[in-house]
Formats: structure tokens, C-alpha cells, sequence
């Protein structure tokens, strides 16, 4: 079940693979990614130390989280793969130009995941493109509920 997902990512990057990553979450953050206060369009993976990070994603506090704790809704959170798998992706995004971006958070066995895709940049002629067929596509769905 997704939770939130990057349409933009979709928009902006060919998306190659994809990986389902942990999060390293505290519990405000869970409550309010449940309530649905997330926003990744504006997230990207970064690789910190040999670990990947996931940067940029706001995770607004609800309005009822602990008078205690100070939430900090874009801090850094420590993306959780097996060991093979990151030295995968390191040795790809370091020689080969491609980017990590977050595709989607979910749950997957009541714990929330993220999905991460290694992606490669479109260009402005690709994305003219793109929009081009699907506009041909819903042309040719309407036809086809006409006719």
C-alpha cells in the first residue's frame, strides 16, 4: 500500500532499477507519514560514508507530537540495504552518471519503506516526448469509449 509517491521522479529521470529500502525513522515521524504529512517530491538519495542517506524529505510534525522533542522535518535520515546492494549502487552512480531518487514511500509488513530507483536524467526533447505519448494515449482512450 503507497503511502506517498514522487510523480516528478517519473517526470524527470528514465528509472532504471528499483530498490526497497528501510528508513530510520523516530516515532513522531512515523505518526505523521501515516497521518500523510510527508512530501518526497523535492527528496534525492545521497551516499554519506559508504551508507545511503535520504536528503530533502519534509515530514511535517502533527500538531500533537511530544512537548519534549523538537522535530526537525528535513534532517537526514540513514537509508537501510543489504551491504551487496550498496556497493551496487555506489559503483553505478559514481562511474556510470546515474542518480538515486525516492520513488515511493509504503508499508511492507507494517513498516514503512522506501522506494528508491537508480535513474538516468532526461533531457528536454525526452520529456516533450514523453508528454507527447501519453497525451496520445488518453486521445486514444477517448476514441475508443466514443466508439
Amino acid at each position: 500500500m503507497s503511502l506517498i509517491d514522487n510523480r516528478k521522479a517519473f517526470h524527470d529521470y528514465f528509472i532504471e532499477e528499483r530498490y526497497e529500502a528501510g528508513l530510520v525513522l523516530e516515532g513522531w515521524e512515523v505518526k505523521a507519514i501515516r497521518a500523510g504529512r510527508v512530501q518526497i517530491r523535492e527528496a534525492y538519495v545521497v551516499i554519506l560514508a559508504g551508507e545511503l542517506a535520504l536528503i530533502g524529505a519534509h515530514i511535517s510534525p502533527l500538531p500533537t507530537a511530544s512537548t519534549h522533542i523538537h522535530p526537525d522535518p528535513t534532517r537526514t535520515r540513514k537509508l537501510l540495504l543489504h551491504a551487496a546492494e550498496i556497493a551496487k549502487l555506489i559503483g553505478k552512480v559514481e562511474r556510470a552518471g546515474y542518480t538515486l531518487v525516492p520513488l515511493n514511500l509504503h508499508f511492507s509488513k507494517g513498516r514503512i519503506k522506501a522506494e528508491i530507483g537508480l535513474a538516468k536524467g532526461k533531457k528536454l526533447h525526452d520529456k516533450r516526448e514523453a508528454e507527447k505519448e501519453k497525451d496520445w494515449a488518453r486521445e486514444k482512450q477517448r476514441w475508443m469509449k466514443q466508439g
